[in-house]
């Protein structure tokens, strides 16, 4: 036997498999060529970023395009982070844009797959079956320096060019055995560290599928591996959990492109066969002219309970994200206005190089054109249920005729160009305000022509005149008709070219009509509203809307 051997069952007396030993028990998939792997592996703090959510998205379209695999991995290492409760509300999130995991952490207490587990705090002795391996090739050595320590080394290497645990700083690197032996038997603390094959001027060079190749100095630290209490650190088991689960694909943030060079000398001195790396950029924000990372602190819209507390529905979510992703999404939409967003053909080529640039008014925009196309059952389904957790009056409106609440969001809906007034389900308490009792607050500004006393002979006329029985043509027929009594012109052209003859058009009018009755001058179709109302509203929102003009004459 030799010393690494020895070294090895001094280190790990507890553990009797090898790497050989999981590398049987999980297998490479059976999928179908070119199939990818993906997965999220969230640390369980409770917060998910946008940027998450945008990393995420990319990573499960990339998986199910290619009828593969999507899994939840769970980074619990580092206990102290752990907030009770968070894997459920990040499952939770992901599931409310359609982000649906094939397999891993399903839940709180639940897993489904064949590669687990997956939570990394209760894969300890997979990560201390391949760091005794390590140990007997003789790539890795237990390390007793104390913080101390590590400090003064720190202070000595103040105007070094390589600085950190390496070469002749790594004092640890070449104990003998016996040493090893004493300092154990005297029970001194050890970290496992890596004996890192590189040297100064090795470079590592990868591939990544967005950024394309990139070439970077190669890791020379003898980077730790285990943590003193046996946990491994991020490095080491990201190499061996993407390894075992067979990632194909490791889509993330690219902030982690400095620790690739780590990454992939793991993967070669474990012997794996690395993943392909897809490093993602930041989310940006403008920002007095110029850009930063959409941030925590600074940002509600950075936490993704920020869409579903203001109501985005989850396709105009996922639709701008995608308009973040690929910088051909657009044209695809265009040319593919009904097409599911699953056909979509994700690539990474076109994603930013260099950071996609948030903006809330674009991400309205696209939200107000994909609610625009949704029935009206739709938008109801949708609204209610976001009312129900988040606006209580709201649901207490629809709860007391829905059928009635269906009507009112059907209007000016379901034709060749509907309106585009709904961004989000918290507009809409305000945008059907009008259509209701409880909610209606009368406003009698005017715009256009319209004065007060021409109001009031309009209202006159139409209080006498409105019949809630009539077709919608009957309806603008009396609007019409009563134009010449009122000084007013049916015809909008003859009154632009003959202004000094009238006091207004019929758009003045049906204005009047308008303001009166929904305390806006701009609505959707007049008729419906008016029919949805019913007569004992309209008759008493016109009498009242006469006696404020009066009083203003």
């Amino acid at each position: 036997m030799t010393d690494y051997e020895k070294l090895a069952d001094l280190l790990f007396p507890q553990i009797d498999k090898d790497g050989t030993y999981y590398e049987n028990k999980y297998p490479a998939r059976n999928l179908k060529e070119g199939a990818k792997v993906t997965r999220f592996a969230p640390s369980p703090t409770g917060f998910l970023h946008f940027g998450n959510l945008y990393t995420m998205l990319v990573a499960y379209r990339t998986a199910k395009n290619s009828d593969g695999i999507f899994y939840v991995r769970v980074e619990d290492t580092d206990q102290k982070r752990k907030v009770e409760g968070a894997v459920e509300v990040m499952l939770k999130s992901l599931a409310a844009y359609g982000i649906e995991p094939d397999e891993g952490v399903i839940g709180e207490n639940q897993e489904k797959g064949e590669y687990g587990p997956y939570r990394q705090s209760e894969r300890k002795d997979i990560y201390q079956a391949f760091a005794k391996d390590l140990v007997k090739q003789g790539l890795a050595y237990p390390c007793f320096c104390t913080a101390d320590e590590l400090d003064e080394m720190r202070s000595r290497q103040e105007n070094e060019p390589q600085k950190g645990y390496w070469g002749k700083w790594a004092k640890c690197r070449n104990l003998s055995l016996d040493e090893i032996q004493k300092k154990i038997n005297d029970g001194a603390e050890w970290t496992l560290r890596l004996k890192s094959p590189g040297t100064p001027e090795g470079k590592c060079r990868f591939d990544d599928a967005i950024k394309g190749k990139i070439e970077m100095p190669e890791n020379i630290q003898d980077v730790v591996l285990l943590k003193s209490d046996g946990i491994p650190t991020y490095h080491f088991a990201h190499a061996i959990d993407d390894h075992l689960m067979r990632t194909t694909h490791v889509i993330r943030g690219d902030e982690w492109i400095s620790s690739t060079p780590i990454h992939l000398q793991l993967f070669r001195v474990l012997g794996f066969k690395p993943p392909k790396y897809v490093h993602v950029a930041t989310i940006m924000k403008e920002e007095n002219g110029g850009k930063r990372k959409l941030s925590k602190r600074k940002d509600p819209e950075a936490a993704v309970t920020y869409y579903s507390q203001q109501g985005y529905p989850k396709d105009s979510v996922n639709e701008y994200i995608l308009t973040l992703a690929n910088s051909n999404f657009e044209d695809w939409r265009r040319a593919n206005q009904t097409a599911p967003l699953e056909e979509f053909p994700l690539n990474f080529k076109k994603m930013s190089v260099s950071g996609a640039l948030f903006d809330i008014v674009k991400l309205t925009d696209v939200s107000k054109n994909v609610i625009s196309k949704m029935n009206a059952q739709k938008v109801f389904d949708l609204s209610y249920q976001w009312a129900k957790e988040y606006n209580t009056d709201l649901a207490a409106l629809y709860e007391h005729n829905k059928d009635r609440a269906k009507a009112i969001l059907n209007i000016d809906r379901e034709n060749k160009k509907p309106r585009k007034d709904i961004a989000k389900w918290s507009d809409i308490p305000d945008y059907i305000s009008y259509m209701y009792d409880e909610t209606f607050t009368p406003c009698y500004d005017l715009t256009g022509n319209a004065t007060p006393s021409l109001a009031v002979k309009v209202l006159e006329k139409y209080i006498d005149t409105v019949n809630l029985n009539d077709s919608k043509d009957e309806w603008f027929g009396r609007i019409k008709d009563m134009c010449e009594a009122v000084g007013c012109t049916p015809n909008v052209k003859e009154y632009k070219a003959n202004p000094e003859n009238y006091d207004g058009h019929v758009g003045d009018v049906s204005t009047i009509i308008r303001v009166a009755l929904t305390g806006r001058t701009n609505t959707p179709d007049l008729y419906a509203i008016t029919e949805l109302l019913g007569e004992n509203t309209v008759k008493q929102r016109l009498e009242a809307a006469l006696n404020h003009y009066k009083e203003e004459m």
